[in-house]
């Protein structure tokens, strides 16, 4: 069966993940977030897929190429265009994207999924296949009850008893929202849906199509099925998705490497004396990565590839991410640090590029002096203060 990824965006609210990574292509530990859903779409019987790319789209296209190593048949269709060289991004919308798709081809020809690259599901596709087919549906969406403090990040919808929606509302507040039940960004079309999408502007599925298709009394239906749903959509998120699947709590996530003592996994040509070591699992650390002596490792804690732990460092609950080195002494307790910046697990963000902060957290195969004391001070300064 066919299945378009929905993977244009700039990913603006996790910022700065997506300095330098397109959205769905941020990691899981150790594979980006659309890699795990690939493979969720394979084992459903999904092996035809189309991304959407636009923004860093080279970075998605390199990684999957035609798909043949993951178990698919992968393209993309790229929206922008390139000038002097330099690829500019031009998304076209969710439902533009959909569009610009059929125009090129007639891809979809038949019942197709639409799910966005940037979350982590254990949907049973099959199911809502089912829902789907079963109602004569034009198009289903994979509805999630939420907290009422959590719907204005999302768009919900009014159900009748049969599932069939005659209402969407747009991020509402709490006191005036009409349902709980929140769009997930997972959808399945039958191909009739085209003759409702302009061909010659940006449109969104959430925001204008499917309210159109409500407005107008269409087949359209809402599907509440019981399934896991991580969406990545803040940096808090993130730091939460990350420390879930460190702990197991992921539908269908290993964690990678080899155990060496009970909760602490390794990957190939880590540099490390874990007689020196303290470490509390689940601690995963990726191959070519070094740990100085006398660091604690409290998990949940990951150490990316190649990044360099310095003598001292205390990691608690957080996430290093690849090439980063922390300094000597410094204590990361519930943060996500990389190469150029440091957020705290409520989302609160210390940029390197606008601070002097390469003695604290910098790129590990830069050449930096040592830390003084003084700066060694100020270290744990900064990160009580970020905490705070």
């Amino acid at each position: 069966m066919k299945a378009l990824i929905l993977a244009a965006g700039r990913g603006t609210r996790v910022q700065p993940l997506t300095h330098t990574l397109p959205k769905p292509m941020i990691p899981i530990v150790h594979k980006p977030v659309i890699e795990l859903l690939v493979d969720q779409l394979r084992r459903h019987g999904f092996d035809e897929i189309v991304v959407n790319t636009s923004y860093l789209a080279p970075q998605i296209e390199g990684y999957f190429r035609d798909g043949h190593r993951f178990g698919v048949q992968m393209a993309y269709s790229f929206e922008g265009v390139e000038r002097d060289g330099v690829l500019i991004d031009e998304p076209l919308g969710s439902a533009g994207a959909m569009q610009k798709i059929q125009l090129h081809s007639g891809f979809f020809d038949d019942t197709f999924l639409v799910v966005c690259g940037d979350a982590l599901v254990d949907l049973d596709l099959g199911a809502l296949l089912q829902f789907h087919r079963q109602r004569r549906a034009v198009a289903t969406v994979a509805l999630k009850r939420l907290p009422a403090e959590q719907l204005s990040n999302y768009g919900v919808a009014v159900v009748d008893g049969d599932g069939r929606i005659s209402e969407f509302q747009e991020k509402p507040a709490p006191e005036t929202a009409r349902s709980d039940l929140a769009n997930t960004g997972i959808y399945l079309f039958e191909p009739a849906i085209f003759n409702r999408i302009p061909k010659d502007r940006v449109y969104d599925i959430g925001g204008e199509l499917l309210p159109a298709l409500a407005r107008d009394g269409q087949r359209i239906y809402g599907a509440e099925l019981p399934f896991t749903w991580l969406d990545i959509g803040r940096l808090e998120d993130y730091h939460r998705v990350v420390m879930q699947a460190m702990a197991g709590e992921v539908p269908g996530f290993d964690l990678p490497g080899r155990a060496i003592r009970p909760g602490l996994r390794v990957g190939p040509n880590v540099r490390a004396n874990f007689n020196r070591i303290s470490t509390c699992g689940p601690v995963y650390i990726a191959g070519s990565a070094e740990v100085g002596n006398d660091c604690k490792l409290i998990g949940p804690v990951v150490v990316g590839a190649g990044a360099a732990i310095e003598p001292g460092v205390t990691v608690e609950s957080s996430i290093v991410l690849d090439h980063t080195r922390v300094g000597s002494g410094a204590e990361v307790r519930n943060k996500v640090v990389g190469p150029r910046f440091c957020f705290a697990a409520d989302g609160t963000v210390l940029d390197g590029r606008h601070t002097d902060t390469a003695w604290l957290f910098s790129d590990a195969r830069s050449v930096l002096p040592p830390l003084t004391v003084e700066q060694r001070r100020i270290v744990s300064g900064l990160l009580d203060a970020i905490a705070a």
